[in-house]
């Protein structure tokens, strides 16, 4: 049974809440892209977590995770955030943590390129809203063979050494050449790999053999997913997205068995929108800024990996129907519906209006989207707290009609409600 769990927004929809929930029925838990560049922030009986690169399913003992080929690694900061969560009684051993030896590794020239091109950037406007973690630096020298794997880290010989100073030659023609910075030193970069190898030995590992066994075995695996459909780096709001392909049909590639296809799809979309960093977010045009202070205060919006305020706005019709059909969902997880408990009436952006005046249900790209327009619809607001609702009939008419309303706008089944932040504040439908 392989089941993806992947947003269908611009992240930051609760998927590590609903990973969480539902990794009770699996056995195995995997992050199949991206770096430590989000993160998701999951509160159970045993506290509140978050996590920027372990898979949420680390917090169940009884859940294997793996980190597959499709991810960017930082060592330094996943060792952080191993210590983090061990003083916070996290047991976390080779046992019940595999690393891909595919991934590729984020390196420290990653993180500073990507803080000095995002300065160089923000002097002209042009800046990406970037959380200066590395991720687009590392990948792009994924793709030009010019950066490290995991798996280098269990033999570090010559050969290795080697590779690692034509990456740092290059590296430097950039760093010295184009921003004048300090360049980087190949003993330092050494000595760091070498670290790091001693820390993470144990925990590399084929990873997509793994996988692949547990699979035939007839072992339960959920992939999980980071941002949402529209950060994805091809079907995403490009340039303004992250560097990977964040949708659920990658999830087997980024895992590790290419081979092996999806059972399950499970969308995660938030009751109004929310996005951080830069790029076209029609929804925000739909409230004024007071109306936003008060849903971005409600809903706690801001960034788990960055604390940066979120831009705010209504559920966006448009754009959900697009991820959803992105993701192939089967079904679809609603979170955060509780933030909406104050709203006396519920706006929802249900078209855009496009430059000439057209009205369209169809979410557009490029200056389209840039000049799009929201169109918004009014439903009625409930005006109490929900959290105490476990069964759909408990919740209140109206909220009831707007997970009905939204659910034929987007054309699939909403099959879980989140009305909390905690771990059982959760109507399965």
């Amino acid at each position: 049974m392989l089941t993806a769990i992947t947003g269908i927004n611009w992240g930051d929809e609760g998927k590590g809440r609903m990973v969480d929930l539902l990794s009770q029925d699996y056995d195995i838990v995997v992050r199949y892209q991206g770096g430590n560049n989000a993160g998701h922030t999951v509160k159970n009986p045993r506290g509140k977590f978050v996590l920027n690169l372990l898979p949420s399913g680390i917090l169940r003992p009884e859940v294997v995770c793996v980190m597959g080929n499709g991810m960017l690694i930082d060592p330094h900061h996943l060792d952080g955030e191993i210590a983090s969560l061990r003083e916070k009684g996290i047991e976390i051993s080779p046992a019940n943590l595999k690393i891909s030896d595919r991934a590729t590794i984020c390196m420290p020239f990653h993180v500073e390129q990507d803080g000095l091109e995002e300065e160089r950037l923000s002097k002209t406007g042009a800046q990406f809203g970037s959380t200066k973690r590395g991720i687009a630096y590392g990948y792009a020298d994924k793709y030009m063979k010019k950066t490290l794997r995991m798996g280098d880290l269990l033999h570090l010989d010559e050969n290795v050494k080697r590779r690692l100073a034509t990456i740092v030659e290059s590296k430097n023609l950039v760093m010295e050449g184009c921003y004048n910075a300090k360049p980087t030193d190949l003993e330092e970069m050494w000595a760091w790999c070498q670290k790091y190898a001693e820390i993470f030995k144990d925990y590399i590992c084929d990873a997509g053999d793994y996988l692949d066994k547990a699979d035939r075995e007839g072992k339960k695996i959920l992939f999980e997913a980071q941002l949402g459909a529209l950060r994805d780096i091809d079907f995403g709001i490009y340039p303004y997205t992250s560097s990977s392909n964040v949708i659920g049909a990658y999830a087997p590639i980024g895992a590790g068995i290419p081979g092996h296809k999806l059972d399950l799809s499970i969308g995660i979309m938030k009751a109004y929108s929310s996005c951080v960093g830069d790029g076209p977010f029609t929804a925000e045009l739909a409230m004024t800024e007071e109306e936003k202070d008060k849903l971005r205060e409600a809903g706690h919006e801001y960034g788990a990996a960055t604390g940066r305020p979120r831009r705010v706005g209504p559920i966006d019709v448009v754009a959900s129907r697009y991820g959803v059909g992105c993701q192939g969902c089967d079904e679809v997880a609603l979170t955060l519906l509780d933030v909406l408990d104050y709203m006396e009436k519920i706006p929802v952006v249900a078209h855009y209006q496009l430059a000439d005046g057209t009205l369209t249900d169809r979410f557009p790209m490029g200056k389209a989207l840039d000049e799009a327009k929201p169109v918004v619809e009014y439903l009625p607001g409930w005006h109490c707290d929900i959290t105490a609702c476990r069964k759909f009939e408990e919740l209140p008419a109206e909220a009831q009609n707007y997970v009905n309303y939204l659910e034929k706008q987007i054309g699939c089944r909403i099959a879980y409600i989140s009305v909390g932040a905690e771990r059982d504040a959760c109507i399965r439908r």
